[in-house]
């Protein structure tokens, strides 16, 4: 074939025929699976029942294991942020991982990880992160309240003890959502090895938490921070989880605290500093609602009550709901006080804005605070009222002109105020030092915040209607202050020392940052001596109309992607960087040249025009683009004032057009007379649209019946004809009804027609709904008894949101108490100082709130199981730490296992691998609370630390513990089977006290207690089953009730010096004292084991009375024998001494009688053989003459059987019959 491969026929395919018919119509059709079953019924039969039941059992248990009890949905409508602890070992990183998820969420770098720092990660989800240290209280106290727990494991160490230990404590106080995070993957250089590692690492923690935990892996680091797409990866997976509710949160209001004020009185503190304090706590109320002046709880601290709660504006809130995929950056908020960022902090009577000492501007580029407030009052260079005369001076924004002799009094007006200047090497810049009285504090904080709305590029309507009022209020504020500030600044400034010569920023540089448009004087004196503080960027106000274009731009395309709304906000804050440096530099420029020669007149012509061509290309005019031209105002001209020979500024408020065209007709402008968030409004336009709720009679035929009676008559224009709808004709039917009687007719069907169509519609409805009532009430479904549980759920949980959900928050909390998700300031009075002087944030504060009988102490009766990992079985009465409820206490238990007669016994130790029971004197919590116990919080230890886990069982008395008491006695008169026993009581009162007791020696023998003696005293009369001896122990097993120890120690480890909070120690065991005062435990002698010398008894002879002897038969009668002497010498045989012939004689007969029994024995042997041999023979013909039997029975058998058939044949024939 010469190498060439053979090219295989192709399968042609058929165009026509019955088999290509089928095939189109099949394709048609679209062959299902109900075809299939109809065509081959027998293929899809049941096969087999028994696998059919196992395969629907089996689809049951599936469909059964992913149920779990229904809860009523208690979340509120905007939930508090979701608490993630991130919990693992020390070096394993966990910082880094927090430093990483926030700079995901909010693109913001924090420094150390202080505290809870809350963040809005999305629309509807907040997150707060939590790092726990590695203080076994830390993760008890976390783990109660975590609702994620993001567990980071060192791959290249594996496991280590923290992590099972604190899996252990989540599994108690309810488990929450798990996450496993593999860190130092980058330490493996064999890819296989690391294969096998996660391998592995995977099914152990799948083993600890459920088979298929989530486990993320985090490969390595760059420049010190994980892989962006990985963490990522892991932001996504913690934005979308869904939390199961723990009965414990959700029956508990707490609060995880981030903020604590001391608000003692100074005098106080300076005449007492070791005085009680009294402390305002901050944080989001979780769990369920919260009373007012309640008892709470504070882990490592104690039980308090709250003198007032009072809820505040939410610091970190969730952007206002808007039809868009990402957040803008102003709504990636982050709120951690306890890490110094979110620097504005409000509180009831006051607002704090943190602005620490040194701000470098490289670090203010670096970690930028999210607050835009705070980074506005940061990055702000000049003065408040230095903006506010600048802003007040525009060229097109409509306000008054700019004259020379304007500024020349403005500046003659700020002569006399007096300030305090000082040049801050650290910031780079002069800082100037102003004392507000309160108003004026107040009002420039508001104004702050009001510029900050303005900054936002992509804020609401809502925001706007916002910043239009505080603006309105502002203006009334700080007028006073503005006037005194204009008037005083001149003679203060010659004081000042010039600061040293600053970098100035590049022309190029510049050139970058052109702003969209200019609108004010600022903008247009921008000049290539610009410092680099134009970089810094201010939140000043953005103009009107670059907001109204961005904000035009998000509404066009409300779903666009994230690069163009970080886009826009980039667009947004260029604009804002310029004008604020443009201001910072206006007011240099005035400080140095203060003979009032003004640099911005220069080229101010052609700058102006640079700008205004600027502002036509970037801005389009939107009326020209809907309308495709624009009405030119032709009186403007008459009316407007020439400046510089260019440019003529507009006094629209003079000029009547200017009502007209003032409002963007392309926008919607929102009315603030009307709040559209109450349902009354929106059910004033609800039938509006096309999804409103309509009256029956509102169907299609009554509306077009309407819209004839408006438009039905018109006029032909062409020919004049007048045509008339049927309303018309029925009109001009009712002018003419008394000539025309069958008009009147006419209208009376027509009307008839749609009475008889609205009937039949009615019926038509009441018919549907009749059968879908048969339909609910016979037709079950698919649902089940958990479909109509989760139905039942979700409309209480829809009648719980219903109740006050039209009620304004003041009036809602007195009735309901606080919700879950309010931001509350808690104020509580007498705490110790040292939890304030020792405060450290790395710790975190929880307020569990407590119900009402959980403040009380009592006795507590538990079911308690040795943990399998401690190392250590437990002692009855050594104290132990509990971690039960919110608290963490010290208690003596005793231990006690139930008999079978209902008998609670007390036990020296737990049992190794089985559950007893336990009792306490303790906080009392509700039945069913699980609980562990430590030995030690002090430190680390290379041991597992849970020693025991359990439950609590009972809140009572009820349970009487008892011992084992073994009292000793000894007989010391014995009558048969009476005796006096001394030495086991004291006294009379005693004996009686016992009387009819049962008793019992050490060899076994049974009594019971009589009667006491007079004496000795103690001693009594008992009786007995045999007779004892004097060498006999009697005792006496009794049951001594044991009291519980009444020992609630709280364990208050915040309350240590900082760096000491791990070493909290209480009560030491028994062992533990001994070891550290060096005390040798003597042992009790008698319990020590000794050797056992067994003394030999002598039994006495066994004395037989002559008369019973003679009863006896002869065989049991004593035998009287003498025992046998020595025999006699004389009588003894003398030793025979043989001759030397009688020797051979006796050698030859002894080896002849040797030959002979050998002789014997072959014979002997052959005989044998021989016999056998026979036997055998003698086998084989008797199996022989039995075959020849069993042959000859057989032929008989076959003889005797075919002479019945024939008999029985003739039988059944019957006798011959004889004629």
């Amino acid at each position: 074939m010469d190498g060439k491969v053979k090219e295989q026929k192709r399968h042609q395919q058929k165009h026509s025929g019955p088999k290509v018919e089928k095939k189109k119509l099949r394709k048609q059709q679209g062959s299902t699976e109900q075809d299939d079953r109809k065509r081959n019924p027998k293929a899809f039969a049941v096969q087999s029942a028994v696998r059919m039941a196992k395969t629907f059992h089996r689809a049951q248990d599936i469909k059964a294991k992913k149920h779990h009890i229904p809860l009523v949905d208690r979340t509120p409508l905007e939930p508090p942020p979701v608490v993630i602890v991130v919990v693992g070992p020390p070096k394993v990183g966990k910082s880094t991982l927090i430093r990483c998820l926030i700079k995901n969420f909010t693109r913001q770098k924090l420094g150390d990880i202080c505290g809870p720092v809350t963040i809005v990660s999305g629309k509807k989800r907040r997150l707060t992160f939590m790092e726990c240290n590695n203080d076994i209280n830390t993760m008890i106290d976390l783990a109660k309240v975590a609702d994620l727990v993001l567990m980071l494991i060192d791959a290249s160490f594996g496991f280590e003890m923290e992590t099972f230990e604190f899996l252990n404590i989540c599994q108690v106080h309810g488990f929450p959502r798990i996450m496993g995070v593999l860190t130092h993957l980058d330490s493996f250089k064999n890819n296989k090895v690391l294969r096998k590692t996660k391998k592995n690492l995977k099914h152990r923690f799948w083993t600890e938490v459920y088979q298929g935990a989530k486990l993320f892996y985090l490969s390595g680091m760059v420049y010190g921070e994980y892989q962006i797409q990985e963490v990522k990866n892991l932001g996504r997976f913690i934005s979308v989880m869904k939390f199961r509710p723990l009965v414990w949160q959700t029956s508990h209001p707490y609060v995880l605290v981030d903020r604590m004020e001391d608000l003692t009185d100074p005098e106080r503190l300076r005449t007492d500093p070791k005085c009680d304090r009294t402390v305002s706590l901050y944080g989001y109320l979780r769990g369920t609602y919260l009373k007012n002046k309640g008892q709470v709880h504070i882990p490592g601290v104690g039980d308090f009550q709250v003198a007032d709660v009072n809820f505040l504006p939410d610091p970190c809130a969730l952007p206002d709901a808007q039809k868009k995929r990402a957040l803008n950056e102003k709504e990636r908020l982050l709120y951690a006080p306890m890490a110094g960022v979110g620097g504005v902090v409000y509180d009831k009577d006051a607002v704090y804005i943190d602005l620490p000492a040194s701000h470098v501007k490289q670090q203010q580029e670096e970690v930028r605070p999210t607050t835009e407030l705070v980074q506005s009052l940061i990055d702000t260079h000049a003065t408040l009222d230095v903006k506010m005369a600048a802003s007040k001076v525009s060229l097109f924004s409509g306000s008054a002109t700019l004259d020379p002799a304007d500024i020349d009094e403005q500046s003659g007006e700020k002569e006399g105020l007096q300030e305090e200047q000082v040049w801050d090497p650290n910031t780079q810049r002069k800082r100037r030092k102003v004392v507000f009285a309160e108003e004026e504090e107040e009002g420039s904080d508001v104004s702050g915040s009001s510029d900050d709305d303005d900054d936002d590029d992509e804020s609401e309507d809502g925001d706007r209607e916002e910043q239009e009022e505080n603006e309105d209020e502002d203006e009334d504020n700080l007028s006073t202050f503005l006037k005194e500030a204009r008037a005083k600044s001149d003679t203060s400034d010659k004081n000042v020392r010039e600061p040293p010569p600053v970098k100035k920023q590049k022309l190029e540089e510049r050139k970058e940052e052109v702003p969209v448009f200019a609108d004010s004087e600022d903008e247009l004196e921008m000049s290539e001596e610009e410092g680099e503080a134009g970089r810094a960027g201010d939140s000043g106000n953005c103009s009107e109309e670059s907001d109204d274009d961005d904000e035009e731009e998000e509404d066009d395309d409300e779903d666009s992607e994230d690069e163009s709304m970080e886009e826009e906000d980039e667009a947004g804050d260029a604009t804002v960087k310029k004008q604020s440096a443009s201001e910072e530099e206006e007011e240099e420029e005035e400080e140095e040249e203060e003979q009032g020669a003004l640099r911005w007149k220069d080229a101010l012509q052609q700058k102006a025009s640079e700008a205004f061509l600027r502002q036509q290309e970037a801005a389009p005019n939107l009326r020209k683009l809907v309308y495709g031209s624009v009405v030119e105002a032709e009186d403007e001209e008459d009316e407007d004032e020439e400046l510089g020979g260019l440019f003529r500024v507009s006094r629209p408020q003079n000029s009547k057009k200017f009502q007209a065209n003032a409002v963007d007709c392309s926008r919607f402008q929102p009315d603030t007379s009307h709040n559209w968030d109450l349902e009354e409004m929106l059910n004033s336009i609800r039938d509006c649209f096309v999804t409103g709720k309509w009256e029956e009679g509102q169907d299609a035929a009554t509306l077009l019946k309407e819209d004839e009676e408006l438009y039905g008559d018109f006029e032909d224009l062409e020919t004049g004809e007048v045509h008339k709808g049927q309303t018309g004709q029925q009109d001009a039917a009712e002018q003419d009804s008394e000539n025309d009687d069958h008009d009147d007719e006419a209208e009376e069907r027509l009307v008839k027609v749609d009475d008889d169509e609205v009937q039949k519609n009615k019926r038509m409805e009441k018919k549907r709904r009749l059968k879908e009532r048969f339909d609910s009430e016979y037709d079950d479904g698919d649902a089940t008894y958990f479909d109509d549980l989760k139905e039942e759920m979700q409309k209480q949980a829809e009648l719980n949101r219903a109740e006050f959900e039209d009620v304004d928050d003041e009036t809602r909390v007195q009735y309901e108490g606080f919700r879950p998700g309010m931001y509350v300031r808690l104020e509580i009075p007498s705490l110790p100082c040292e939890f304030v002087t020792n405060f450290d944030p790395h710790y975190p504060i929880i307020l569990g709130g407590l119900s009402s009988g959980e403040g009380n102490v009592g006795y507590l009766q538990m079911r308690l199981k040795k943990h399998r990992w401690h190392n250590r079985i437990l002692k009855t009465r050594d104290p132990l730490i509990l971690s039960l409820g919110w608290r963490r206490f010290q208690t003596i238990p005793l231990y006690h296992i139930e008999d079978h007669n209902g008998r609670h016994r007390l036990l020296k130790y737990t049992p190794q691998h089985m559950h007893c029971g336990a009792s306490i004197w303790g906080p009392v919590t509700p039945q069913g609370t699980g609980f562990l116990a430590v030995q030690s919080v002090a430190g680390t230890k290379a041991s597992f630390r849970i020693a025991a886990t359990g439950v609590v069982l009972d809140l009572d008395k009820s349970v009487t513990v008892v011992k084992k008491l073994k009292l000793i006695g000894y007989p010391y008169k014995i009558f048969k089977n009476t005796c006096f026993i001394k030495g086991m009581f004291n006294t009379v009162l005693e004996v009686a006290k016992f009387e009819g007791a049962s008793v019992r020696t050490v060899s076994g023998v049974r009594g019971q207690i009589k009667k006491a003696l007079s004496t000795p005293p103690g001693a009594y009369r008992a009786t007995f089953e045999d007779r004892l001896l004097m060498s006999d122990i009697v005792f006496l097993r009794s049951w001594y009730p044991v009291t519980v120890p009444q020992l609630y120690n709280p364990v208050t480890s915040l309350l240590l010096p900082v760096g000491q909070k791990d070493g909290w120690a209480g009560m030491r065991t028994l062992g533990q004292l001994k070891h550290d005062l060096g005390i040798r435990n003597k042992p009790n002698t008698d319990s020590l084991y000794k050797p056992v010398v067994r003394a030999q008894r002598r039994f006495n002879p066994l004395h037989i009375p002559k008369e019973l002897q003679k009863a006896l038969p002869f065989k049991s009668k004593p035998k009287q024998q003498q025992p046998k002497g020595k025999t006699p010498r004389d009588l003894q045989r003398p030793t025979v001494i043989r001759e030397p012939h009688e020797k051979k004689v006796a050698a030859l007969l002894h080896a002849l009688t040797t030959v002979h029994h050998n002789k014997r024995k072959k014979a002997r042997t052959v005989q044998h053989a021989k016999h056998k041999e026979f036997l055998q023979q003698k086998e084989k013909e008797e199996e022989a003459k039995l075959k020849r039997h069993k042959e000859a029975r057989k032929k008989l058998y076959r003889v005797m059987g075919q002479m019945d058939q024939k008999k029985q044949r003739s039988s059944l024939k019957g006798a011959p019959q004889d004629d």
